[in-house]
């Protein structure tokens, strides 16, 4: 409880509190004597360039900076109004190393240890290395610190847990009564963003890169190549004149999304403006020693403020989004008035956690505009929507920690191509047009602001946000709803985990039922998945991605021969799993292709591959191809009806012959199911099982589902959803794209060889695997059997665990799940030999893999015995 002090005090706040809401506070933080860059505008500016980066915020100057590092003068950063005007100029200059995915966590070690070497280099800038306290004030929030803590330490970060004492010694004024422990990173710290800023910019400069202020995009220009399959940039039109260029980077923050649509076609950059808090206490006896504290379930962070003061912030639960309808277009060097209302819940919660403050008056509250995107993470990458155009934007407040990152590994995209590490979890390609629509992102985002602090539970690959809901669906979305569907959502595509009417709001980490052990709906998953094994089962997979390729001769039979490590080229209605592979012999796609008619190909992928696969497949059409390509997602419900019994199930319902003479497995061919016609079933299940793929034309969806429905009765048919089949295929050891295979991984080191076909044609990334064929591997994807967890006591592990072979550390479980026939917890990771001294990827051998070998998986600090199987197991 507040005291009536602290009442009195806010009303008084309230009433008299001089809010300085004008330019003054930017002056104050942005114009430093430290650094001053000589920038010019009001010129003529150069005719030609090879990169433009629009944005001058610390992200851009960064990228000028990187590139700068990389040889890279032949560039230009413009900037619509000064340096550091934009959300920079309100910066608190936080850095921290831990962040949820492992890019993000990357780009923040890197961006701390460059501040670091900055400083060392330069009298003039500063890296305030105090170290972060993260508190847990609950179990659960204590477990997932011990979860950050397990999974950081491989990746180099120095972290350790803390006791409430050790708490207490870095910062004694904490309320502790409720504190379980601490999360302590002294290698975090604090910077000053404008010195920096400045910095980046005038090392730039020194290189020969350009930086023209007050220079306005209009359009960035394009050209159009193959057929109007590709665009690529060519130009910037801005107001001071046209500049002719081969890449253009778009980091203009909270304007990233606006600026993504001045281009024909539009760059989907989806983010959205909301108010961003933090306030400024007056000295009131903090020493200088503090740390960064994050209080999590409190949403605030609290640092040393000169003098003796506090500054403080936080991701409030439900932000207020702005700027909806536009950014004014002269909103620039200015904070917001800030809604005391809405900012008066952090300030409650800072008084409970540092009872001194409620003595200490306020000198400012700030509140800026600041970008969030709808998933919480960064965006960076190329687009899928024009090549050579980059983005690098929607920090989500947290600019200082992710832009030294952001400035090398965009330089290195730009430069190379690549980068050293995956970055996957925060490429632009991960969305697709819906996630760009504005009413969308301002109710999603009031959500993804207070989900940087909140609780994750285990969701399984799904996103479980309660905004931008039942969007794409399935036409069986209301019918399985009825037989008590619990969905999640992925690509904003809803699809069932489960079935079990008496699950309400199970998921969200405010229903108070979350869980890090055994779920509640454990043995509804386990009726799914023995349907699936013994008897008959439907598991709704609309989603899947599905691309008609055609062309009126063989052109497009050589093009996906061309970008398909399996030879494509077979009788129509065979199916074939196949890799696209890049130059390196890693999967950019892993899909099935099926000649459904002459010169008339299915390609078949993963939700999440749709806008990375438009982008891949465009990007290597022939010029003058005469291949046409469709997006028919929409236009076929996918049922996957699996089991022993689905055969005959199934027969009762079309006359076309079964049998494995008639059908063989990994064929297609277009049947009737009950009234319906022009079904075209493929017998396979993704899972190992015995059934078959359905492809049903949307309108005759709901008649073949009550069919099988209601003829399944005599065989017990029912409904399963994604959790069964995510058992159903990691007991089989079948890798997924995006969970366990990435553009780094070959099929080599996953035991796909034999769906590569080197000997019999040439395609993308024949001449790597050659090369790769000759030599051992460095990696190997292996699945590990938990010798001594304990289901019903134990947490479980759902991802991201760290591997351990004979006490070292050699890698991360990608998936995991409950076996319910290995009747064990079942992970699936790759295993390395990490030189000890260099850290290098040695070669490995099966001697090394299994003799003498002891593994352990680590589940949030205690580890348990793994039993490791290098091929999928037998399952009774």
């Amino acid at each position: 409880m507040l005291n009536t002090k602290f009442i009195k005090n806010w009303i008084k706040i309230k009433k008299t509190l001089n809010l300085k809401w004008d330019n003054q506070i930017y002056h104050s933080l942005a114009h430093s004597e430290l650094y001053s860059t000589q920038t010019e505008h009001n010129q003529s500016i150069p005719s030609s360039t090879r990169v433009v980066i629009c944005g001058g915020g610390l992200v851009g100057t960064s990228i000028a900076y990187h590139l700068a590092q990389l040889g890279y003068k032949d560039a230009i950063l413009i900037t619509k109004n000064k340096l550091g005007s934009g959300s920079s100029a309100y910066s608190t200059g936080v850095v921290g190393t831990i962040k949820l995915s492992t890019p993000e966590t990357l780009f923040s070690k890197y961006s701390a240890n460059l501040y670091q070497k900055l400083e060392n280099e330069s009298t003039n800038l500063k890296y305030d290395k105090v170290g972060s306290l993260g508190l847990a004030t609950s179990y659960d929030r204590w477990y997932t610190i011990k979860r950050l803590l397990a999974e950081s330490k491989p990746q180099g970060i120095n972290c350790e847990l803390l006791s409430v004492d050790e708490c207490l010694e870095k910062f004694p004024h904490l309320t502790s009564d409720d504190i379980e422990g601490g999360l302590w990173v002294p290698d975090d710290g604090v910077i000053s963003v404008m010195d920096y800023l400045n910095y980046f910019a005038n090392q730039a400069k020194k290189h020969g890169i350009k930086i023209i202020e007050h220079c306005e995009v209009k359009n960035v220009l394009v050209k159009e190549t193959k057929n109007g399959h590709y665009h690529k940039v060519r130009g910037v039109k801005t107001n001071l004149g046209e500049i002719e260029c081969d890449i253009f980077v778009n980091c203009a923050g909270i304007r990233a999304r606006e600026l993504g649509k001045l281009s024909e076609p539009r760059v989907k950059v989806p983010v959205h403006s909301c108010e961003h808090y933090h306030s400024i206490l007056k000295p009131f006896g903090i020493k200088p020693n503090m740390p960064v504290i994050r209080d999590y379930d409190s949403h605030i962070y609290m640092k040393y403020n000169a003098g003796g003061g506090l500054l403080f912030g936080g991701f409030e639960k439900e932000a207020k989004p702005i700027f909806h309808e536009s950014i004014p277009k002269d909103f620039e060097n200015c904070s917001l008035k800030p809604d005391l209302d809405h900012f008066y819940p952090l300030i409650k919660n800072l008084v409970a956690r540092v009872p001194i403050s409620v003595d200490a008056e306020i000198d400012k509250v700030i509140c800026s505009a600041e970008s969030f995107t709808p998933d919480t993470k960064l965006i960076i990458g190329e687009s899928s929507e024009i090549d050579n155009y980059f983005v690098a934007a929607g920090t989500n407040g947290d600019t200082a920690s992710l832009a030294g990152g952001i400035g090398k590994y965009t330089a290195e995209l730009i430069a190379f191509g690549e980068t050293e590490i995956q970055l996957w979890p925060i490429d632009i390609r991960r969305f697709v047009k819906l996630h760009n629509n504005r009413k969308f992102l301002r109710d999603r985002v009031r959500e993804t602001v207070g989900k940087q602090y909140s609780l994750k539970y285990p969701t399984y690959g799904m996103s479980l946000y309660k905004t931008g809901r039942k969007l794409r669906t399935s036409p069986l979305y209301t019918r399985l709803l009825s037989h008590g569907a619990v969905y999640g959502e992925i690509l904003g595509y809803e699809r069932p985990l489960l079935f079990d009417k008496t699950l309400k709001d199970f998921f969200y980490e405010d229903s108070g039922k979350g869980t890090f052990g055994k779920p509640q709906w454990f043995e509804k998953v386990q009726e799914e998945y023995t349907a699936c094994r013994k008897g008959v089962a439907v598991i709704d997979m609309s989603s899947f991605t599905k691309f008609e390729l055609k062309s009126a001769g063989r052109e497009v039979v050589d093009f996906l021969q061309h970008i398909c490590s399996n030879d494509i080229d077979c009788p129509i209605g065979t199916v074939v799993h196949t890799g696209m592979q890049n130059h390196r012999g890693g999967y950019e796609n892993d899909c099935s292709v099926i000649q459904i008619e002459p010169n008339c190909f299915l390609v078949i992928s993963p939700v999440t591959q749709q806008t990375r696969s438009i982008k891949w497949l465009s990007e290597h059409f022939p010029e003058d191809s005469g291949v046409l390509m469709s997006d028919v997602t929409s236009l076929y419900t996918a049922i996957n009806l699996l089991g022993p019994k689905s055969i005959e199930l199934l027969s009762e319902l079309t006359d076309e012959s079964l049998s494995k003479a008639d059908f063989p497995l990994f064929t297609c061919k277009e049947i009737d199911v009950g009234y319906a016609s022009g079904i075209r079933a493929m017998r396979l299940t993704h899972t190992g099982e015995e059934g078959f793929m359905l492809y049903i034309p949307t309108e005759y969806s709901l008649h073949v589902y009550d069919t099988l429905m209601e003829k399944g009765k005599n065989y017990g048919i029912v409904n399963a959803g994604y959790y069964a089949l995510r058992s159903l295929r990691i007991e089989k050891m079948f890798a997924f794209w995006g969970q366990d295979l990435d553009k780094r991984t070959t099929p080599y080191e996953c035991n796909r060889e034999y769906r590569v076909k080197l000997e019999s044609k040439d395609f993308i990334g024949k001449m790597a695997l050659m090369q790769l064929k000759e030599q051992r591997v460095r990696k190997k994807f292996c699945q590990f059997l938990l010798e001594d967890h304990n289901l019903y006591q134990d947490p479980w592990p759902w991802g991201s665990e760290t591997i351990y072979r004979n006490d070292k550390f050699c890698g991360y479980v990608t998936s995991a799940s409950f076996g319910f026939s290995l009747r064990k917890q079942v992970c699936l990771g790759f295993v390395h030999n990490f030189d000890e001294s260099t850290g290098e990827k040695l070669p490995l051998t099966m001697e090394y893999l299994t003799k003498n070998a002891h593994y352990e998986i680590d589940i949030a600090g205690k580890r348990y015995k793994a039993k490791i199987n290098v091929y999928p197991p037998n399952l009774k």
